[in-house]
């Protein structure tokens, strides 16, 4: 595997066309994601890393009461489980009151973490292609183990290094004051029903000096990652986050590819769809418009409560489950890993119970895709609203909560004809407070002869227009990013 770090740094017209740096990061983007050869890393050479990293970082995770976890506790009054030195997170409990939904009123147990962590991703151009430093992490609640992350994934805690371990890679050149060039530096939410109002900073930072690859990370394209996404349990909840906040020309896309005679017609859908906005069914401002309207619409109280007061929970055999044994648990666990910049410690997690369901309707209007979105309330949500998958939900769950609650599409998605899915794959979430926790991501194409009932939390939406509001913070959830990141892969899969 090659690691030279000067490279040959080209553009595809050799400088910034008119100054827009936008455009031009988004002509590199997608001649990387388009790019036929192997890059810096050729897949035997990732293969053989990837095997040799699981090989290295070991990770040992073993059950633990709640209120046997070195370092935490339960508070006897509040039952708050919370870290002795006051830092990392909290679990406690909310109440919800949803006075527009099928629920409209719940307690739940949650995680508050207010402290804002890092989710970055370094650039560069090697021989005029654009990759992607990509790290192979192992979080105590992944499935399989190592996975592959962003550069940097880090907390606050971590990064500033309240645990006492090993200063974390790569993390100054996120940091303020570094040589770098920025792509992307934006807030966005986390698991909005799991983490109370939390978000994170993503950063893509384009660099052209030499940059030493350490044990543990290795160069990409943006096409090698597109292509990860379709391996279970590999590309982690961050690196396919931050990747559809790549920004992505359509333009150099379309001059790059041909696409006119060499890709199919669902590839040239795409890349039409993250073309300009004129291609959208709805104007961009009519998008926002309706946001701002359901935003306005739900009346959403949530506020943070002692979590012994969250109704239908209850500490069973040293973990906190809901009556029903659905949603999710809060278990304990002890850790030993390694590689990690601490060899062992003791936290409480999420648990899911069983796999969930982050579905996309999307639609040719006119050559162009769209997809269905859904402005879908969540507690831990600071804005009321963001922007989901069409069908973002947990199929078990529904056995103890009634008819009424069933989200829209649901049935459609889970009994659609296997010629209609265009692409599916199950992935882990984020690993380092949830254990276990997967979900089936599913796009599904219908047609004009596939009528959808209307509904007024729902819009098409191009991936232009999706691009657009990545960009900002708490309009996209985290479970439409990584669909998106998914989707955009279908420009150069044709």
């Amino acid at each position: 595997m090659s690691h030279s770090g000067t490279g040959d740094v080209r553009t595809l017209s050799g400088h910034p066309s008119n100054g827009n740096e936008d455009e031009f990061v988004g002509g590199q983007v997608a001649r990387s994601a388009l790019a036929r050869g192997e890059g810096m890393t050729s897949q035997p050479e990732f293969d053989d890393w990837l095997d040799a990293c699981r090989a290295d970082q070991t990770i040992r995770v073993e059950r633990r009461a709640l209120d046997e976890l070195e370092a935490w506790s339960v508070d006897p009054d509040t039952g708050t489980i919370g870290h002795a030195s006051g830092r990392f997170f909290t679990v406690e409990g909310v109440e919800v009151n949803n006075h527009h939904g099928p629920i409209q009123h719940w307690e739940q147990p949650i995680i508050n973490q207010p402290e804002v962590g890092i989710q970055g991703l370094l650039v560069k151009e090697f021989d005029g292609v654009l990759h992607c430093l990509m790290q192979a992490k192992v979080e105590p609640g992944n499935f399989g183990g190592v996975q592959l992350s962003p550069t940097v994934q880090a907390t606050r805690s971590n990064y500033t290094g309240v645990h006492g371990g090993r200063a974390v890679p790569y993390v100054s050149y996120f940091q303020a004051g570094a040589r770098r060039r920025v792509v992307c530096d934006v807030r966005q939410s986390e698991q909005g029903a799991w983490c109370y109002r939390k978000h994170n900073r993503y950063q893509i930072v384009h660099v052209t000096e030499p940059v030493e690859v350490l044990d543990g990370f290795c160069w990409l394209t943006v096409r090698q990652l597109h292509e990860l996404l379709a391996v279970p349990d590999l590309m982690n909840w961050a690196a396919r986050s931050v990747l559809a906040c790549l920004p992505f020309s359509a333009d150099a896309a379309t001059a790059l590819s041909g696409h006119e005679t060499a890709e199919t017609a669902l590839a040239r859908s795409v890349i039409r769809s993250l073309s300009a906005e004129g291609a959208a069914a709805l104007p961009m401002a009519e998008v926002l418009s309706w946001i701002t309207e359901v935003r306005c619409r739900n009346d959403v109280e949530a506020r943070l409560i002692p979590l012994r007061e969250a109704n239908l929970w209850t500490m069973r055999d040293g973990a906190i489950e809901h009556e029903s044994g659905c949603f999710f648990r809060v278990a304990g666990f002890e850790v030993w890993a390694g590689r990690r910049e601490v060899a062992h410690w003791s936290q409480p997690m999420l648990e899911a119970p069983s796999l969930g369901l982050n579905g996309l309707l999307v639609k040719r209007i006119n050559g162009v895709l769209h997809a269905y979105m859904h402005a879908r309330v969540e507690a831990g949500f600071v804005d009321v609203v963001e922007l989901a998958p069409t069908v973002q939900c947990t199929p078990d769950n529904y056995s103890w909560l009634s008819a009424t609650a069933r989200p829209p599409y649901m049935d459609l998605l889970l009994s659609v004809p296997e010629d209609r899915i265009r692409f599916d794959v199950i992935h882990s979430e984020e690993g380092g407070r949830f254990y276990h926790a997967r979900n089936r991501y599913l796009v599904v194409e219908v047609g004009d002869d596939d009528p959808l009932p209307e509904h007024e939390d729902y819009r098409w939406m191009s991936l232009q227009q999706l691009g657009i509001l990545i960009r900002h913070s708490h309009y996209v959830n985290v479970q439409a990013r990584s669909l998106l990141a998914c989707v955009r892969g279908m420009a150069g899969l044709g």
